[in-house]
């Protein structure tokens, strides 16, 4: 797999979810969505995007996203996440 182009990737992916507004965000409580997605190279990456509460139920949501190329690399996917909080703003960024 190639890391860059796979966190690239995931990177793609999660600018995507940071531009939503939290009520919609909150919707993936629960429900993970996986897709499959062709990085610049046509590689194909399996991308995994879920929401959980960060610290109690009802605060921030923590939006995570994994990537991995489906091969060995699934053990052990690359992630990355942000945290957004119920007034929409994003924590920590």
């Amino acid at each position: 797999m190639n890391n860059a182009e796979a966190r690239e990737v995931l990177a793609r992916e999660l600018a995507g979810l940071r531009s939503q507004s939290f009520a919609d965000l909150k919707m993936l409580l629960g429900r993970p969505t996986t897709r499959d997605v062709r990085g610049a190279s046509g590689a194909h990456y399996q991308v995994e995007l879920e929401a959980f509460w960060d610290s109690r139920p009802g605060g921030d949501l923590r939006v995570i996203g994994a990537v991995d190329d489906g091969g060995v690399r699934a053990l052990l996917p690359l992630t990355d996440s942000f945290i957004i909080a119920p007034n929409g703003r994003l924590v920590g960024e």
